[in-house]
Protein backbone atom coordinates (compact mmCIF):
# COMPACT_ATOMS: atom_id res chain seq x y z
CA UNK A 1 0.00 0.00 0.00
CA UNK A 2 1.67 3.38 -1.34
CA UNK A 3 0.59 6.27 0.56
CA UNK A 4 1.76 9.88 0.43
CA UNK A 5 3.34 11.53 2.78
CA UNK A 6 0.83 14.03 3.49
CA UNK A 7 -2.21 11.69 3.88
CA UNK A 8 0.76 9.49 6.84
CA UNK A 9 0.82 13.14 8.28
CA UNK A 10 -2.75 13.35 8.83
CA UNK A 11 -2.87 9.97 9.75
CA UNK A 12 -0.18 10.81 12.86
CA UNK A 13 -2.30 13.44 14.06
CA UNK A 14 -5.29 11.37 14.34
CA UNK A 15 -3.82 8.56 15.96
CA UNK A 16 -3.93 8.56 19.67
CA UNK A 17 -6.12 9.24 23.05
CA UNK A 18 -7.47 12.00 23.14
CA UNK A 19 -8.97 14.90 25.80
CA UNK A 20 -10.88 17.76 26.23
CA UNK A 21 -10.13 18.88 30.49
CA UNK A 22 -8.74 22.23 30.06
CA UNK A 23 -12.23 23.26 27.58
CA UNK A 24 -14.50 21.07 29.97
CA UNK A 25 -13.23 22.81 33.21
CA UNK A 26 -13.73 26.19 31.61
CA UNK A 27 -17.37 26.21 30.14
CA UNK A 28 -18.92 22.70 32.25
CA UNK A 29 -22.09 23.41 31.18
CA UNK A 30 -21.55 23.26 27.42
CA UNK A 31 -18.74 20.90 27.66
CA UNK A 32 -18.35 17.50 29.14
CA UNK A 33 -15.28 15.91 29.87
CA UNK A 34 -14.47 13.39 27.10
CA UNK A 35 -11.53 10.55 26.31
CA UNK A 36 -11.55 10.41 22.75
CA UNK A 37 -9.90 7.53 21.20
CA UNK A 38 -8.95 7.21 17.54
CA UNK A 39 -7.01 3.73 16.89
CA UNK A 40 -5.72 2.70 13.44
CA UNK A 41 -6.95 -0.67 11.99
CA UNK A 42 -4.32 -2.60 10.51
CA UNK A 43 -6.60 -5.33 9.27
CA UNK A 44 -6.88 -5.21 5.33
CA UNK A 45 -10.66 -3.96 5.45
CA UNK A 46 -10.26 -1.80 1.79
CA UNK A 47 -8.59 -2.87 -1.07
CA UNK A 48 -7.91 1.18 -2.01
CA UNK A 49 -4.60 2.66 -0.68
CA UNK A 50 -6.26 4.35 2.07
CA UNK A 51 -5.74 4.55 6.41
CA UNK A 52 -8.79 2.98 8.55
CA UNK A 53 -9.27 4.52 12.09
CA UNK A 54 -11.86 2.89 14.64
CA UNK A 55 -13.16 5.67 17.02
CA UNK A 56 -14.90 5.88 20.47
CA UNK A 57 -15.45 8.25 23.77
CA UNK A 58 -16.48 8.39 27.00
CA UNK A 59 -17.43 10.76 29.97
CA UNK A 60 -14.46 11.07 31.87
CA UNK A 61 -16.23 9.74 34.79
CA UNK A 62 -17.88 6.15 32.96
CA UNK A 63 -14.72 4.88 30.62
CA UNK A 64 -15.89 2.09 31.11
CA UNK A 65 -18.77 3.14 29.14
CA UNK A 66 -17.36 4.24 25.58
CA UNK A 67 -20.52 5.40 22.72
CA UNK A 68 -19.93 6.67 19.54
CA UNK A 69 -18.37 3.37 17.88
CA UNK A 70 -17.29 4.63 14.49
CA UNK A 71 -15.09 3.39 11.25
CA UNK A 72 -13.17 6.09 9.54
CA UNK A 73 -11.52 5.51 6.17
CA UNK A 74 -9.30 8.31 4.87
CA UNK A 75 -8.62 7.85 1.25
CA UNK A 76 -6.34 10.48 -1.58
CA UNK A 77 -8.28 11.85 -3.73
CA UNK A 78 -7.56 12.56 -7.74
CA UNK A 79 -6.55 16.86 -7.66
CA UNK A 80 -7.07 18.97 -10.51
CA UNK A 81 -5.33 22.45 -10.65
CA UNK A 82 -6.93 24.87 -7.95
CA UNK A 83 -8.47 21.93 -6.17
CA UNK A 84 -8.00 22.49 -2.41
CA UNK A 85 -9.17 19.18 -1.52
CA UNK A 86 -6.56 15.75 -1.44
CA UNK A 87 -8.53 13.69 0.82
CA UNK A 88 -11.77 12.53 1.73
CA UNK A 89 -13.73 10.89 4.90
CA UNK A 90 -15.82 8.04 4.68
CA UNK A 91 -17.78 7.22 7.56
CA UNK A 92 -18.94 3.54 7.88
CA UNK A 93 -21.16 2.23 11.26
CA UNK A 94 -20.63 -1.03 12.91
CA UNK A 95 -23.22 -3.71 12.46
CA UNK A 96 -22.90 -4.83 15.84
CA UNK A 97 -21.37 -2.23 17.97
CA UNK A 98 -21.12 -4.19 21.52
CA UNK A 99 -19.05 -6.63 19.42
CA UNK A 100 -16.57 -3.82 19.15
CA UNK A 101 -17.39 -1.82 22.32
CA UNK A 102 -13.99 -0.86 24.49
CA UNK A 103 -11.47 -1.46 21.65
CA UNK A 104 -10.28 2.04 21.78
CA UNK A 105 -8.62 0.66 25.09
CA UNK A 106 -8.07 -3.03 23.58
CA UNK A 107 -6.36 -2.58 20.13
CA UNK A 108 -5.76 -6.31 20.03
CA UNK A 109 -9.56 -6.98 19.41
CA UNK A 110 -9.61 -4.84 15.94
CA UNK A 111 -7.71 -7.94 14.67
CA UNK A 112 -11.04 -9.30 14.08
CA UNK A 113 -12.58 -6.64 12.16
CA UNK A 114 -13.38 -7.43 8.51
CA UNK A 115 -15.48 -5.91 6.20
CA UNK A 116 -18.25 -8.20 6.45
CA UNK A 117 -18.91 -6.43 10.08
CA UNK A 118 -19.17 -2.83 8.81
CA UNK A 119 -21.70 -0.50 7.01
CA UNK A 120 -21.20 2.61 4.62
CA UNK A 121 -23.17 5.68 5.66
CA UNK A 122 -24.23 7.04 2.65
CA UNK A 123 -23.71 10.78 2.57
CA UNK A 124 -21.16 10.75 5.32
CA UNK A 125 -18.37 11.81 3.49
CA UNK A 126 -15.88 14.62 4.27
CA UNK A 127 -13.72 16.76 2.60
CA UNK A 128 -10.39 17.46 3.29
CA UNK A 129 -8.72 20.33 2.71
CA UNK A 130 -4.66 21.57 3.99
CA UNK A 131 -3.38 24.65 5.23
CA UNK A 132 0.69 24.94 5.70
CA UNK A 133 2.06 25.92 9.01
CA UNK A 134 5.66 26.14 8.10
CA UNK A 135 8.61 23.45 8.85
CA UNK A 136 6.14 20.65 7.09
CA UNK A 137 3.29 20.83 9.42
CA UNK A 138 0.06 21.57 8.36
CA UNK A 139 -3.58 22.21 9.61
CA UNK A 140 -6.27 19.62 7.82
CA UNK A 141 -9.58 21.25 7.76
CA UNK A 142 -12.55 18.02 6.80
CA UNK A 143 -15.87 18.81 6.04
CA UNK A 144 -18.90 18.03 4.97
CA UNK A 145 -19.87 18.95 1.49
CA UNK A 146 -23.07 21.78 1.54
CA UNK A 147 -26.12 20.42 0.62
CA UNK A 148 -24.99 16.58 2.23
CA UNK A 149 -26.88 14.95 4.95
CA UNK A 150 -25.53 12.25 6.88
CA UNK A 151 -28.61 10.22 8.43
CA UNK A 152 -28.32 6.42 9.40
CA UNK A 153 -30.88 4.21 11.38
CA UNK A 154 -30.83 3.36 14.50
CA UNK A 155 -33.00 1.98 17.07
CA UNK A 156 -36.20 2.31 14.05
CA UNK A 157 -35.56 6.11 14.03
CA UNK A 158 -33.32 8.19 11.64
CA UNK A 159 -30.87 9.83 12.93
CA UNK A 160 -29.06 12.49 11.21
CA UNK A 161 -25.59 13.84 12.31
CA UNK A 162 -22.85 17.11 11.03
CA UNK A 163 -19.61 15.68 10.88
CA UNK A 164 -16.47 17.68 10.71
CA UNK A 165 -13.01 18.10 12.31
CA UNK A 166 -9.89 19.76 12.18
CA UNK A 167 -6.43 18.41 13.30
CA UNK A 168 -2.80 19.88 13.72
CA UNK A 169 -0.09 18.92 15.80
CA UNK A 170 -1.04 20.41 18.46
CA UNK A 171 -4.91 19.95 18.88
CA UNK A 172 -7.91 18.29 17.59
CA UNK A 173 -10.70 19.71 16.79
CA UNK A 174 -14.42 18.45 16.66
CA UNK A 175 -17.28 19.66 14.67
CA UNK A 176 -19.70 16.77 15.38
CA UNK A 177 -23.54 17.33 16.10
CA UNK A 178 -26.60 15.66 16.30
CA UNK A 179 -29.25 17.34 13.81
CA UNK A 180 -33.12 16.92 14.34
CA UNK A 181 -34.02 15.90 10.79
CA UNK A 182 -37.16 17.49 10.60
CA UNK A 183 -36.28 21.35 11.99
CA UNK A 184 -32.00 21.25 11.22
CA UNK A 185 -31.60 22.45 14.74
CA UNK A 186 -28.64 21.10 16.35
CA UNK A 187 -29.37 18.46 19.71
CA UNK A 188 -26.24 17.80 20.97
CA UNK A 189 -22.43 18.08 20.93
CA UNK A 190 -20.07 21.17 19.38
CA UNK A 191 -23.61 23.33 19.43
CA UNK A 192 -21.63 26.43 20.77
CA UNK A 193 -18.63 25.41 18.97
CA UNK A 194 -15.74 22.52 18.67
CA UNK A 195 -14.80 20.23 21.10
CA UNK A 196 -10.99 21.18 21.62
CA UNK A 197 -9.10 17.74 22.54
CA UNK A 198 -5.53 17.88 23.47
CA UNK A 199 -3.45 14.55 22.40
CA UNK A 200 -2.70 12.71 26.10
CA UNK A 201 -1.49 9.74 24.01
CA UNK A 202 0.29 8.85 20.68
CA UNK A 203 -1.04 6.00 18.70
CA UNK A 204 1.17 6.58 15.71
CA UNK A 205 3.26 3.54 15.92
CA UNK A 206 0.01 1.67 14.76
CA UNK A 207 -0.21 3.33 11.67
CA UNK A 208 0.36 0.63 8.84
CA UNK A 209 3.16 2.49 6.44
CA UNK A 210 5.01 4.66 9.29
Amino acid sequence: MTLTPELLTLGRYLAGEFENREQAIANPAWYVHLRLWQRPVRSPLFSEPSLTFFAEQANIVQLDQPYRPRIMQIREQPQTPGDRCQFEVQYYMLKDPAQFRGAGRQPERLGQLTQAQIERLPGCTLTVSKQPLGNGAFRFLASLPPQARCCFTYQGETRQVYLGFEASPTEFLSYDKGIDPNTGKALWGAVLGPFRFTKRQDFAGELAGV
